[in-house]
Formats: C-alpha cells, sequence, structure tokens
C-alpha cells in the first residue's frame, strides 16, 4: 500500500533533521532551535526560572535536550508524560594528536565509539562534527561537511575478503583527509575553519565521525527510508514534531521530550539518562508549581515514560536470529518492546496503556522479544524508570542494519510513531 502524502512529507523533514544533527551537539542544538520557532522559550541551567504555568520550554545540556509544556491550569500534582530518546549514533570519535598519517596520506586518529558495524563505514564520505572549547570561554559547533573517507582494499589485494572480511579497530578504522606530511598539517585547522575559529584557540574538544549521504526514500510504493543515525534521531524527531503540535492543545498532563546522550554508551553521564538531568528539570518545575516531595512523588506515581528506541524488524535472509514466533515487519507498525529479564521495562499495565496511545491516534503496532539465544540489547526505559520510580514503557520503530553507518525503516512507521507520541503527549 502506498505511504501517505503526510509520511512522505514527515520523511524529508527527517531527512532535513538528521543532516542538521551529525552529532549528538549539532542534535540538541537542532531539537532547540525547532522548539524555539514554535515559541518555546530557551533557559539556561544556571539561571533563575520564570513561573511555569502556560509556558513552553527548552534547555540544552552539552549533547541532550529536554523540552517540555506546563499547562496553565498545572498543579503541584500534574502529571508529566515524558518521551524519552538518545541523540547518540556508534560511529568513531576523534582522539588527542589526531593528525597522523602514513606513506604520503593524511589521516586522522580516531577511537570506536560504541558499537558500529565496522564494515558499513568503509567507502562513504565521511565528515567531523562536534564542538570546539575555544582559549575564550566559548563552545561552538563545527561540522567539514565531506572530507574523509575509509577506503576498502581492493579485492586484487586481498581474494579472501568476501570469505569474510575482520577490521581491526585501531589499524583499519584511521580514515585518509589528504595527502601530505602529518607534521604539516593540522585536520583541527580544517575543524574549525568551519565555524570561523583560530585553530590555536582550541582547548578541547568532543568530535565525531558521521557520514554525509542525505535520507532518501525508495523502494515499492515509497516504502523504504535509508539514512545514517536513525538510532536514534528517528525517535528524537517524532517527539520534537509531536511536541509542537501538543503545545497549541489543552493538555490534562504536562508533555515532555527528553533526549539524552551517551545511550550508546549505557548512559552513565551528566547528560545521560543515568545522570541527574531529568530529575534536575522535574524538580525545577515541580517547585516553581509549588510542590513540596509528597506531592512531587504523587505527581510521579500518575506519570509514563515512552522509553522510544529502535528495535529490529525480522531481516529475511537472517529470520532464524528472531524469534520464531513474534517477527514484526518493517512497515506494519511501531513496536512495543518486551524482555523477561527487564532490559526493557515494559510490564502488562505499561502494554495496555501503549495500546489505548496507539488506539486514540489511530496506529496498529507490533511486539518485540528476542531470540532465547540472541543476547538482548537495553534502552534508557529500565534506567529512567530505575531512577524516578516513572511508569515506563519501551517502544519504538522496527529497523534493519541497526548500527550501521546507514540504517533502513519504514517510511509508514516513522510516521505513525510520531502520531502515537502525540496522543501520549496529550494524555
Amino acid at each position: 500500500m502506498p505511504v501517505t502524502p503526510a509520511a512522505l512529507a514527515h520523511a524529508e523533514d527527517l531527512a532535513d533533521f538528521v543532516a542538521a544533527s551529525p552529532s549528538s551537539y549539532h542534535a540538541a542544538e537542532e531539537v532547540a532551535r525547532r522548539l524555539e520557532d514554535a515559541g518555546f522559550i530557551r533557559l539556561a541551567e544556571d539561571d533563575a526560572w520564570p513561573p511555569q504555568p502556560g509556558g513552553r520550554f527548552v534547555i540544552v545540556r552539552d549533547g541532550a535536550a529536554i523540552g517540555w509544556v506546563v499547562p496553565a491550569d498545572a498543579t503541584a500534582t500534574t502529571p508529566v508524560h515524558v518521551l524519552g530518546a538518545h541523540t547518540d549514533s556508534p560511529g568513531f570519535k576523534l582522539k588527542p594528536q589526531p593528525t597522523t598519517g602514513s606513506k604520503g596520506w593524511l589521516q586522522a586518529a580516531v577511537e570506536v565509539y560504541g558499537g558500529p558495524l565496522l564494515n558499513s563505514w568503509l567507502d562513504r564520505e565521511l565528515q567531523l562534527a562536534g564542538r570546539l572549547a575555544l582559549a575564550d570561554g566559548r563552545v561552538v559547533l563545527a561540522a567539514t561537511g565531506p572530507m574523509l573517507r575509509l577506503p576498502q582494499l581492493a579485492i586484487h589485494l586481498d581474494r579472501t575478503a568476501n570469505n569474510g572480511l575482520t577490521l581491526d579497530k585501531q589499524t583499519d578504522t584511521q580514515p585518509v583527509w589528504g595527502v601530505g606530511d602529518p607534521t604539516e598539517e593540522n585536520i583541527l585547522a580544517e575543524l574549525a575553519a568551519t565555524a570561523d575559529v583560530d585553530p590555536a584557540e582550541i582547548r578541547g574538544y568532543d568530535v565525531v565521525v558521521a557520514d554525509t549521504a542525505r535520507g532518501a526514500v525508495f523502494g515499492k510504493d515509497d516504502a523504504f527510508f535509508a539514512s545514517g543515525r536513525l538510532d536514534d534521531l528517528a525517535s528524537v524527531h517524532a517527539g520534537v514534531v509531536a511536541l509542537i503540535e501538543a503545545a497549541s492543545s489543552a493538555l490534562p498532563v504536562i508533555p515532555m521530550l527528553a533526549a539524552f546522550d551517551h545511550e550508546e554508551l549505557g548512559s552513565n553521564s551528566r547528560s545521560g539518562a543515568a545522570g541527574p538531568i531529568l530529575e534536575d528539570v522535574l524538580e525545577r518545575i515541580y517547585e516553581s508549581l509549588g510542590a513540596d516531595g509528597a506531592q512531587r512523588r504523587q505527581a510521579y506515581a500518575a506519570s509514563w515514560c515512552l522509553s522510544s528506541d529502535v528495535g529490529h524488524s525480522v531481516h529475511p535472509n537472517y529470520a532464524y536470529k528472531h524469534d520464531p514466533v513474534v517477527q514484526p515487519l518493517l512497515g506494519s507498525g511501531p513496536i512495543l518492546k518486551i524482555n523477561a529479564n527487564q532490559r526493557y521495562a515494559t510490564d502488562a499495565v505499561g502494554a495496555a496503556a501503549w495500546s489505548a496511545w496507539c488506539e486514540s491516534a489511530g496506529v496498529g503496532s507490533q511486539e518485540f522479544v528476542s531470540n532465547n539465544a540472541v543476547p538482548c540489547g537495553s534502552t534508557i526505559g529500565p534506567i529512567t524508570a530505575t531512577r524516578l520510580g516513572i511508569r515506563t514503557v519501551d517502544v519504538g520503530i522496527p529497523i534493519l542494519s541497526m548500527h550501521s553507518a546507514r540504517e533502513l525503516a519504514g517510511v509508514s512507521d516513522l510516521h505513525d510513531l510520531s502520531r502515537v507520541a502525540r496522543a501520549f503527549f496529550a494524555g
């Protein structure tokens, strides 16, 4: 069945969002920019915050962003509905002393970030992107555009490559970016030039490697959408769209998008889900509403978190890797993630609530569970549930090529996830 014009428009907007978000820091700023354009007020954490009722707000902490709407009639016990997602993606991060090379080639010294499919990064036009901390105290964003490449060894020089290619994480993953003498060149100068800053003023940097190819719709009936960083910018984007739509409605809850950083590393950072950022924001909101500790806990007890992250669609060539019965299919709706060992936070009550939100949005849903013999990943869901005690449901969209430099989603699923998020924000 052909996808709807609204779903196609959503996919094109997602392509714009991903292109503007080559690093988690860029993604957080893009969330804030879009929300500010929609009338949200950006707050600084080291300032006093204005009264919350009737307001729309957003904060950025490093590579994380949180946006929320406080209804004009909100009270000390008004529940919060949080859609949690993450801004980072697996790949590579620039090391100290990053300019290297040999045999006349200039190369970038990088470290593996998270768990990328290494082979998928070969023979692509790549960029450097992230933040630069300067001597005067400023922090600026920078992105080079297409600049680097991990060239694969020709099959003439490795006749066994098609029998099983294995890349060494140190020796085989240092991309080329030019020809010359590495003692006379500085890759940070190339990055600094894109931000119009003096490279001599750089005192620190958090810079990753990102694929530069734009997201694209393709396939029979325009069913497919391929892009880098769908894990998890697809969820962040769905949440931004839904929050903007919800902001103009009368709401019985406080809708909130929490886009965390460092999920691919376990979320243990000041901007990760295991850190204090969400709790910090919630405390300040409820303080503004006059809540004491007991009232805040009362509000949490009536609150919900949707932990939204991508999951696995059944793969036609590797169906044996999936559960033999529960096999969600790309393009057939968002997924409800379930795991007996609490790698996902979904329980029976959460499953019923998810069903109600999907029904309200007019969206079909699928279930996901892992094959018993294949270890299950995890999400921010159990972390958020553990830290705050808020009831949490793990959901997402099914994709193929997870952790590849370029992942594959269903156009209709992307739009449907945002529709369910809108119903969730509506309370």
